[in-house]
């Protein structure tokens, strides 16, 4: 991992299209996703020494330390394989090497922005992941009916196909939630995403109770920012930052034509001490889950 790409800022920003993850909205015009050859190949690779060493998906899935259907993914091409995966593959495989030579090569993730991979792939191995959001309602955290209301509203329009990879790599990212219980997600919600009724109310109805039954989960805290706020540390819109096993943080943010991943020092501490007000500035876990159940039971 490098720092800054333009040796300034500590920002590395490209162009893409509103809606975070590549992200948690969609993607538009540019950044639609792209076919896979490289991770189809990659996926053959993995299969072929699975199979030698006369192993099941399943079987195989304890050994490298993940589950079946993540292994399952990866062989599909579905899925961009952790560093993990890869090294632990190639030992338990005996791939001579091949598994690490192959992943080295993969360039592409179906379904993602090209300018939000980089940050995707870290996803995979963080430690802990905070988000502010106050455009929509982040992609970790969505259910399919909300996804694919926020993919068909896309402008430019997306095709069909284009809508069913998208919201295949946004499922595929939220296992994260599940696969990862001693990974710390931290959430900040603002009170409108839920007020706005996004989809209409059915689909505002399941998102409550999805995030409600989420919050059940000790790895995940889940904060609403009230409507009525005097003071806000976060009017400067969207924040994500990330903790990696070698407790390096970055930070990613997105507006309307870009991603920008963020390594510089002092700029990820600003954003640190921006989420630390904000914690301080919503509701309490306990509040919050109130005012979503009395929401759900007003919509």
């Amino acid at each position: 991992m490098t720092d800054s790409t333009d040796g300034t800022d500590g920002t590395d920003s490209a162009g893409g299209f509103g809606g975070t993850d590549g992200s948690d909205g969609g993607t538009g015009n540019g950044c639609e996703p792209d076919s896979s050859d490289s991770l189809k190949a990659f996926g053959e690779v993995v299969k072929a020494f699975r199979k030698r060493a006369g192993l099941t998906q399943e079987a195989l899935a304890p050994l490298v330390q993940y589950a079946a259907h993540t292994v399952a993914s990866i062989e599909q091409g579905r899925r961009f394989p952790p560093r993990g995966f890869v090294e632990r593959a190639e030992d338990v495989l005996d791939g001579f090497g091949a598994l690490r030579g192959a992943a080295r090569h993969l360039s592409r993730q179906p379904g993602l922005a090209s300018w939000f991979r980089q940050w995707a792939h870290l996803e995979t191995e963080a430690v802990t992941l905070y988000t502010y959001e106050c455009r929509l309602i982040p992609g970790l955290l969505q259910t399919e009916a909300y996804a694919r209301k926020l993919f068909v509203d896309q402008l430019p329009p997306l095709g069909e196909d284009q809508i069913e990879a998208q919201w295949v790599a946004r499922e595929e990212r939220q296992r994260l939630l599940r696969e990862r219980p001693n990974t710390a997600y931290g959430f900040i919600l603002e009170e409108q995403l839920f007020l706005r009724r996004t989809g209409g109310t059915e689909v505002i109805l399941e998102l409550i109770d999805h995030l409600l039954e989420l919050a059940e989960l000790r790895n995940i805290e889940m904060q609403i920012m009230p409507q009525v706020r005097e003071s806000h540390a976060g009017l400067d819109g969207p924040i994500q930052l990330l903790e990696t096993p070698e407790n390096r943080w970055f930070g990613y943010c997105e507006g309307q034509e870009s991603g920008q991943f963020i390594s510089d020092p002092k700029v990820v501490s600003t954003l640190q001490m921006r989420y630390a007000r904000m914690r301080s500035q919503a509701l309490s876990l306990e509040d919050s889950l109130s005012l979503l159940r009395r929401m759900r039971g007003a919509t």
